[in-house]
């Protein structure tokens, strides 16, 4: 497939167009072997998601709504009507904050259009072909969405992958629905009216920063569906007067790389550049956290006096500031977006993993005693938003000072996650409610996915009743 004429449409229609008319062959197979990766690295967190309380208060909620159906929500035995199963999907997939991140873009692209394309495809009983070039044009979409406000969402207080999802799954179900580009067009007109996404969770580790997927995958389904019965939606969402761009993005309207919407749209498919997380926090303290594991076993038992972390200047408002409230974080949330936490347990430990998220984590003293000691500064040697880089310099009682700074943040570039290590990551995240035979089951049936119905692959993803 030939790139897209960019000069003479807008970039609504260049992303409808390919929507609409690419093919799963034109994709490169080394990208196509990624989206079956993140589709399984994804499928596991939402097994894991199951073992915490946000998963059974939403389910709980979405059951007293009272809609059953026929479609199929990760690791449930009852069935849900559409939309709401590609809700409940979208939280369970992004609720431990563990998925993979665009790092140019600053979203979760799999989170933003995987929902819509489990949820629409196994009522439609697409085929596994189809599913995984509607998950991949919709996931696409949401990255160069993303590349274009250049973390703009997150500078004026929007989750950026809360406000792209609804774009991404518009397009996801508007190529499951064999929508004319016309109606993709439209379709993303309506989703502008939906797009939103507020940060305030993070003043108290509230649980809606879980919730934004799913209901981007509920808003683009919705959209589709419209737009395939003639609702006229405007043809500017992003560009136009009042549009994605002025009203989202206030003052920082005139940075926009419009340009990142659609350059080497059809050939340059950059969702494979998207990057795998090794550690379930948020992404900007991965650089930090390499460096401090790094020096863990340099420090061997040495008193630490004090610990500088360099981090991404703009990423400091979200995970080091207020510095007292990041201090002393007390829930899961509040420790994922700490990287004052972070880092002291990767400095005492050597490692982070979701245990380190537990309540004991909250009171373990010699933690806490580290975390405050641990003063975060803007990296001038950052790589950001390449990559997530971070360094860290420990001063210690002997006089000893330790410096280690990462360039490549761990799972993004040249190192990223081989297939070995993301399928052990999906075993130790499904097995955390799966036996682990019912595991490797789902495991195998994922990454066969072009060879299955999505009803097929829905089943396997159900409870066995």
């Amino acid at each position: 497939m030939s790139a897209i004429d960019q000069d003479t449409v807008p970039p609504s229609r260049s992303l409808a167009r390919l929507a609409a008319t690419f093919r799963l062959a034109d994709v490169p197979a080394a990208v196509r072997e990624r989206a079956r990766l993140h589709i399984l690295d994804a499928i596991g967190l939402g097994f894991a998601s199951h073992a915490h309380d946000y998963a059974r208060r939403a389910i709980a909620g979405v059951e007293a709504i009272g809609a059953r159906g026929d479609c199929s929500v990760l690791g449930l035995e009852r069935r849900f009507e559409v939309r709401d199963a590609a809700m409940l999907n979208g939280i369970l997939v992004h609720g431990l904050d563990f998925d993979d991140t665009h790092l140019a873009s600053i979203i979760h692209p799999t989170t933003t259009a995987l929902p819509a394309a489990l949820a629409l495809g196994e009522q439609l009983d697409a085929s596994g072909e189809d599913l995984l070039a509607a998950f991949l044009v919709g996931a696409e979409a949401g990255i160069r969405i993303g590349a274009a406000v250049d973390g703009g969402l997150h500078h004026v207080g929007f989750h950026a992958t809360g406000v792209v999802s609804h774009f991404a799954s518009a397009i996801t179900a508007g190529r499951l629905l064999g929508l004319s580009e016309d109606q993709i067009v439209a379709a993303q007109g309506v989703a502008g009216s939906t797009a939103s996404g507020i940060q305030v969770f993070l003043e108290e580790g509230a649980w809606t920063k879980r919730f934004h997927p799913g209901w981007g995958a509920v808003a683009g389904i919705t959209a589709a569906r419209l737009a395939q019965h003639g609702f006229k939606g405007p043809s500017r969402p992003y560009e136009g007067r009042f549009g994605l761009f002025e009203t989202h993005l206030q003052h920082h309207a005139g940075e926009v790389k419009t340009a990142a919407l659609t350059d080497g749209l059809g050939e340059l498919w950059r969702f494979g550049e998207t990057a795998l997380k090794p550690y379930p926090v948020c992404h900007f303290i991965h650089g930090g956290a390499d460096a401090a594991i790094e020096l863990h076993g340099e420090i061997a038992g040495a008193e630490i006096v004090a610990v500088r972390a360099l981090l991404p200047q703009p990423t400091l408002h979200i995970v080091a500031e207020p510095a007292e409230q990041k201090e002393r974080p007390t829930t899961d949330y509040e420790g994922k977006f700490s990287a004052q936490f972070v880092i002291a347990t990767c400095l005492l430990k050597g490692a982070f993993g979701m245990a380190d998220l537990q309540p004991e984590a909250f009171a373990d003293p010699a933690i806490l005693a580290l975390t405050a000691k641990v003063k975060c500064e803007a990296d001038p040697d950052s790589a950001f938003p390449t990559y997530f880089s971070g360094g860290v310099e420990v001063s210690l009682s002997d006089g000893r000072v330790l410096k280690r700074h990462v360039r490549i943040n761990s799972g993004a570039g040249e190192r990223a996650m081989t297939a070995d290590q993301v399928m052990k990551k999906f075993m130790g995240s499904a097995t955390l409610t799966l036996s682990a035979a019912r595991a490797e089951r789902v495991c195998a049936a994922v990454l066969d996915l072009e060879r299955l119905s999505a009803r097929q692959l829905a089943a396997a993803l159900r409870t066995e009743g």
